[in-house]
């Protein structure tokens, strides 16, 4: 066997083909005589149709049909907790409950009233503004503040309790009681929502910008009544998801519907304004945080009370809390979740859902209480640290968030720190540091896959799993020359296709840590198999007993003689050699399994031009054995920036008179550009976790995200000495002499 290829960084295997325009994502499938649709949207937040006058649009040039909920075909719900990790290769999952054009309820803005069909993209959104819609208006709620004043929080009953915080909390030495508040943010990725669905007979082919072929699938066939054999989701590149592309919205629904009425394949983009209304969000959140130390800094008490906004008619948990339970060591905690009613589309997973703003109140709470204690808030996160999961009471599998502390902390230079606040500067600028933890669950998910090993040489793996930009299909071609000795660039991937042996889902970090296994697996029943041919009399190795057989370099050798893989196959006259592998969950009853890291942040704030920075920022992470160097490095860089937009500029604004939201456009959802981009110093710690898989390797994309937006309003305060509960970080909030909203402390 050559050199390990396992922890190395090479290429992406698929780069070329997006940099030179060949990979072909949803959009650009046009199959013969597709058409186009473009949706009619809602202008109201909260009411129902009126009338809806089509006259003007169906007359349009190259109008074929217009579907509304006159006339769309009857479709069926999806049953209820359909989706789980667990069964996930089965699983179904759909965030909007209603079904497009389901009823005449207007429940928030930008809902979908009508679909226009035509022969080309200009004609159909041409006639879709013809399209005129009367509605009757109800009373809207645009916010969480608006929600609450109509209804009391419903509690979602999910929550955690050990020991009496209460109690604990009014004994306690210091105390803080604070309120942290996070806006609705939106995924936006570069690459919109986009179906294309054709109907070969009765079967429904779908092209889809979706982070999970199988689940996909699965919904759309319980909708269509169709078994799953004759739906197929195809999406061999997606241009980023960040969670708004895991589950099915209403447009993948309507163009599906559409082809089969028409008769042609259809193609439906949804415009960049409506990426802020139907499909999914991160909802606004409220976080109260009461903590209490003794006189040494020690946690006696941690109670983290979340409440998220959420559709009229959907159900969604931001699940803040999560790590509150868990990441520290403390007696006494109390966690629970509420959610509060208001006039916007279904929110969703967006990267690292409840652990993102979750950790914002966590880990500013945390230095406010360690500058209360008058300990530097690297030693108040040492003293607390905690040695097992006390939620769970299990070991950790594997936990160095010690040496991620201690590692970021040298290489950032954290010892340099003054506590005092302002008291670092350089030239105009007053320098702050900041700080905090990164955690997210590590998870492993059923995944099955296929290998070949193929008569010219080379090796093909197969797997319903989908790269949404994360490097998944490179990791692959990396566990397969790993065990085969083949080079990477003999070894092609085939991902994002359901008809494929089903993978799980593109999110929660997990795809790494449960494909890994099943193609290993897969790539092993294939070498045993290729082993069985070539012991055979014509085989080449027919001396050698097949468990004898070692495998080198893409050649099996037995006793004094090599053959290589393509050899015995071409002997034999046969085409390849097949495995297949199926792996399933971790054991969590022996191992709690978490990833973890530190965030160290330098800001620099010029007070007399009022600009603030990120200028540098080092982040050591925990995630079990790297298994691609590169990919892993950029896919916490990219989280970094992420939180750096979540810290300072995002925030998607609704009007408080209608809800109907007001910067729906990249000109006005501020996200950092490349003039915002600090110096970035990623310390990956490699540390392999076995009780996890045989790779040890954990989820790295959504960890980076954690913690971010706390370190930088630590050193915020550092620098300036204002404490900013509210996200984003804008400059008014800096300026103002005013006090922050929802802080009782005492």
């Amino acid at each position: 066997m050559s050199d390990s290829i396992i922890g190395t960084a090479p290429r992406r295997v698929d780069g070329r083909l997006k940099v030179t325009g060949a990979a072909m994502y949803s959009a650009d499938q046009h199959p013969q005589d597709m058409v186009f649709a473009y949706g009619v949207y809602s202008t109201l937040a909260s009411g129902s149709i009126e009338a809806l006058d089509i006259a003007a649009a169906k007359s349009a040039v190259g109008v074929i049909d217009i579907l509304h909920h006159g006339n769309f075909p009857q479709l069926f719900h999806v049953p209820p907790e359909q989706f789980s990790v667990e069964k996930i290769l089965t699983s179904s999952r759909i965030d909007e409950n209603r079904l497009p054009f389901e009823d005449q309820i207007i429940r928030y803005a930008g809902q979908f009233v009508a679909l226009v069909i035509a022969d080309t993209f200009e004609h159909a959104r041409e006639a879709a503004y013809k399209v005129k819609v009367s509605y009757t208006g109800g009373a809207t709620m645009a916010n969480l503040k608006q929600g609450l004043a109509q209804g009391k929080p419903a509690d979602t009953g999910q929550g955690h309790k050990r020991g009496d915080p209460a109690g604990a909390f009014e004994q306690g030495v210091q105390k803080l009681d604070a309120t942290y508040t996070t806006p609705v943010e939106t995924h936006n990725p570069m690459e919109m929502h986009a179906t294309v669905a054709l109907w070969e007979s009765d079967k429904l082919v779908v092209y889809e910008a979706t982070q999970s072929v199988v689940v996909h699938r699965n919904t759309l066939a319980q909708i269509f009544g169709l078994p799953t054999e004759r739906v197929e989701v195809r999406a061999p590149f997606i241009g980023s998801g960040f969670g708004g592309k895991l589950w099915v919205w209403p447009h993948s629904v309507a163009a599906c519907a559409a082809a089969k009425v028409v008769g042609r394949p259809v193609q439906l983009v949804v415009p960049r304004a409506q990426m802020f209304t139907t499909v999914g969000h991160r909802p606004e959140t409220q976080q109260r945080m009461r903590l209490a130390a003794d006189a040494k800094g020690k946690l006696v008490s941690l109670r983290h009370e979340s409440l998220n906004t959420r559709g009229t008619g959907d159900e969604y948990v931001e699940n803040c809390a999560g790590m509150s339970a868990s990441l520290y060591s403390c007696a006494n905690v109390e966690t629970n979740h509420a959610t509060v009613k208001v006039n916007r589309g279904a929110p969703t997973s967006m990267r690292a859902p409840g652990a993102a703003p979750g950790l914002f109140a966590l880990e500013s709470a945390i230095d406010e209480l360690a500058e209360k204690c008058q300990m530097d808030p690297l030693a108040f996160r040492q003293l607390n640290w905690a040695e097992q999961n006390e939620e769970e009471k299990l070991p950790w599998s594997s936990n160095h968030l010690r040496d991620a502390l201690s590692q970021g902390a040298e290489r950032f230079g954290w010892a340099k720190r003054t506590p005092e606040i302002g008291s670092m500067r350089e030239g105009h600028e007053v320098i702050g540091y900041g700080m905090a933890q990164c955690n997210w669950d590590a998870l492993r998910t059923p995944s099955k896959a296929r290998v070949s090993l193929k008569a010219d040489g080379s090796a093909e793996a197969f797997c319903g799993a989908q790269d949404i930009g994360t490097g998944t299909y490179t990791v692959i071609a990396q566990c397969v020359s790993e065990l085969t000795g083949l080079p990477i660039e003999k070894i092609a991937v085939n991902l994002g296709d359901s008809s494929f042996p089903p993978g799980p889902v593109s999110g929660g970090s997990w795809v790494t840590a449960s494909v890994l296994p099943a193609v290993a697996e897969a790539t092993r029943a294939a070498l045993k198999q290729l082993k069985g041919f070539a012991a055979s009399e014509e085989g080449g190795l027919a001396d050698a007993k097949p468990d004898e057989i070692r495998v080198s370099n893409g050649k099996l050798e037995g006793g004094d003689k090599s053959i290589a893989f393509a050899d015995v196959l071409k002997g034999l006259k046969l085409a390849s050699a097949d495995g297949e592998g199926h792996t399933g969950m971790a054991d969590s009853e022996k191992h709690a399994f978490s990833s973890f890291g530190a965030h160290f942040v330098e800001v620099r704030w010029d007070p007399g031009i009022s600009r603030l920075r990120v200028s540098r920022v080092v982040s050591a992470i925990d995630v079990g054995k790297v298994i691609n160097a590169k990919t892993a490095s950029n896919q916490v860089e990219g989280a970094i920036v992420m939180g750096i937009g979540m810290a300072l500029f995002e925030a998607t604004d609704f009007d408080e008179r209608d809800a109907m939201p007001v910067n729906n456009n990249y000109a006005e959802y501020m996200v950092p550009v490349h003039a915002d981009q600090p110096d970035i110093d990623v310390i990956l710690l490699d540390y392999p976790d076995y009780n996890l898989n045989e790779f040890g390797a954990r989820g790295i994309g959504e960890i980076g995200i954690t913690g971010l937006a706390a370190a930088v309003a630590n050193a915020v305060y550092h620098a300036t000495g204002k404490r900013v509960r509210d996200l984003p970080i804008s400059l008014d909030k800096l300026m103002s002499d005013e006090k922050q909203k929802g802080i009782v402390t005492s």
